[in-house]
């Protein structure tokens, strides 16, 4: 049922989209990151140099499906509790994350996931960016790599970004 929810809402948000700043150019970079893809996050910090940006203009938020036995002292996640039934997100630092303005937000997971889906069509973000074989209606690019293969993903996301104008 919640994943039901969570699809309505993500068809919602996606009617309701404001496409009118897809062009401006991106000064801060988001990442919405699957952890059971990618852990170290280090990495994804890294772009800001070379994308020219600052390393304070790079934002990571994680989901995870199901929370650890160890303990996490991450800030930035998310995970399906954060859920109601009705597909509602009850997470402060999610919202925060979501009504920033980014001006390009990478989706990092594989595929559809319900949950995250639902985070990018809810996102602020002027231009959002996915790896194929994601719901097409969410993205304004995606690239056709691997998520594991962030080396190649990171020179193919600072060509297109300089192609349309996104960095300098």
């Amino acid at each position: 049922m919640k994943r039901k929810s969570l699809r309505k809402l993500t068809e919602k948000q996606l009617v309701d989209r404001d496409v009118s700043k897809v062009n401006a150019p991106a000064k801060t970079l988001g990442f919405l990151v699957d952890e059971m893809l990618l852990s170290d996050f280090e990495k994804l910090y890294h772009f800001s140099a070379d994308l020219g940006m600052q390393p304070k203009d790079v934002r990571v938020f994680s989901f995870i499906e199901t929370k650890r036995k160890i303990p996490s002292l991450r800030q930035n996640q998310v995970q399906c509790k954060d859920f109601n039934w009705k597909g509602e997100m009850h997470n402060q630092n999610a919202q925060e994350f979501l009504d920033t303005e980014f001006g390009v937000l990478v989706g990092y997971y594989k595929g559809t996931n319900e949950f995250m889906d639902m985070m990018i069509s809810r996102s602020k973000a002027k231009f959002k960016v996915g790896f194929a074989g994601g719901d097409e209606r969410l993205y304004d690019l995606m690239i056709g790599v691997a998520p594991e293969q962030i080396d190649l993903f990171k020179s193919e996301l600072k060509k297109y970004l300089t192609i349309l104008n996104k960095i300098a």
